[in-house]
Order: structure tokens, then sequence, then C-alpha cells
């Protein structure tokens, strides 16, 4: 009788922790598929350019704003995410075809090749807003891109 009830409780348990997990952050990286979910759900994307290994605003951006829950849960009904990553060590070489789609999204939209863009595109794939690293962490980076989307 002790086993079944145990069992009952560990999946309690887990089903509740599931249930509290925040949403995975998923990120496009490619410009074209980005653009075409975007269209379809009706919502911008937000394009991330960064030198996740050599930029240290980039880094910083990355661990205090979209590595965090909040800008998960944030990003999850607003955004269509895509992210395209320059590293420059070896050891952390993007496979080509990978790196072909982020350098073609660069040409697009990072012709300066500015570390950290961050560049918020219409569903058309109009520019509606160009930033970088902003202090705060998510809470204010969030209200800083609601800001951005209801000024266009």
């Amino acid at each position: 009788m002790r086993f079944p009830i145990f069992f009952l409780f560990a999946l309690l348990m887990a089903a509740g922790a599931r249930a509290q997990t925040p949403p995975a952050t998923s990120w496009n990286t490619d410009l074209t598929a980005a653009l075409a979910q975007a269209k379809a759900n009706q919502r911008p994307v937000l394009a991330v350019f960064s030198g996740s290994d050599w930029c240290k605003p980039c880094i910083m951006l990355k661990q205090e704003v979209f590595d965090q829950p909040e800008f998960a849960q944030y990003a999850q009904d607003k955004f269509v995410l895509a992210r395209f990553d320059f590293p420059r060590n070896r050891k952390n070489q993007l496979p080509p075809a990978q790196t072909k789609q982020s350098e073609q999204a660069a040409a697009q939209l990072n012709k300066e090749g500015t570390f950290p863009l961050v560049v918020v595109l219409s569903p058309e794939g109009k520019v509606l807003a160009k930033s970088g690293y902003r202090p705060g962490g998510p809470a204010a980076y969030d209200t800083y891109l609601s800001q951005l989307l209801t000024a266009r």
C-alpha cells in the first residue's frame, strides 16, 4: 500500500514542478523561417546579432535578459525570436549552414557589423527599431521592448 501512495505523491510533485517551469525560449537561426512564422502568427520578430564568445555586452545581454525565465514568459506571446551568432573561437564555430544563415541575416539587417544588435521587425520584414545592450535585467528590457512595440 505504501508503494502506490508514494508513487502517486511523486507523480503529483513532478507534475507540479513541470507546471511551474517557465516556457522554453525557442530561437530561430533562419531569418526567412522567422519571418514566415511571424507572418503566420502576426507577431514581430526580435532578431539578435551577437558575438557569443568575444563580445562582452553580447554575453551580458544573453545572461542578464535572454536566458532569464522572465524574458521567456514575456516574449512567448509577443515575438518570434531569431538569433544570429558570430563566434570567433574555433571550438565555438557553428555548422557551415548556420553560419551562412547568420551571414545572410547580417547582410540584410546588420550591414554595420554592430554587436550586440537587437532588431525589431514587422511580420512583413520592415525594421521597426534597433537597439543593443541595456542594463537592468529582464524586467527593464521587457519594458523597453514594450515601449518600442507601442511606438510603432
